[in-house]
């Protein structure tokens, strides 16, 4: 599987080609500069179309009727709120049992520990693709839900 550097080193690879066939096709310094204009246009249209494409699939997935589909996200969330607050009753009741609130945070702690990481990575990812989303949506004046 190909790595961020193999990607970067095969677009570094891309632009030096890009740039020997231009100093080839146009050897006064001018024309060679209005080609790299052209080219870098190009690549940022390209650029552009890429993105809205992704985006009107994220955007169609949102705009489902189907409300499993676009309230998976959020009831996640929820779920994971819900697991992180269970620890709040623990400070309260350390105060008054201290003993029994170790155990009890002690098995708390096996408990979280017992959900695998990559759980944790997709919380921290959906919330913040979320929090994003809404955010974008609430700049762009999106109705709301």
């Amino acid at each position: 599987m190909l790595g961020i550097d193999d990607a970067i080193g095969a677009v570094g690879k891309v632009t030096d080609l890009i740039g020997k066939i231009a100093d080839k096709i146009w050897p006064d310094p001018s024309d060679r500069a209005k080609a790299e204009v052209l080219i870098r246009s190009a690549e940022v249209q390209a650029e552009i179309q890429r993105t809205a494409s992704e985006l009107s699939a994220i955007l169609a997935e949102a705009r489902s009727a189907d409300p499993w589909t676009s309230r998976a996200r959020p009831a996640f969330l929820y779920v994971m709120y819900l697991v992180i607050l269970m620890a709040l009753p623990f400070a309260v009741l350390w105060a008054f049992y201290p003993g029994t609130a170790d155990r009890m945070a002690t098995g708390l702690q096996t408990w979280l520990a017992a959900i695998p990481e990559p759980m944790w990575w997709l919380f921290g990812a959906g919330y913040l693709g979320y929090t994003g989303g809404r955010t974008f949506e609430k700049w762009r004046g999106a109705p709301r839900r």
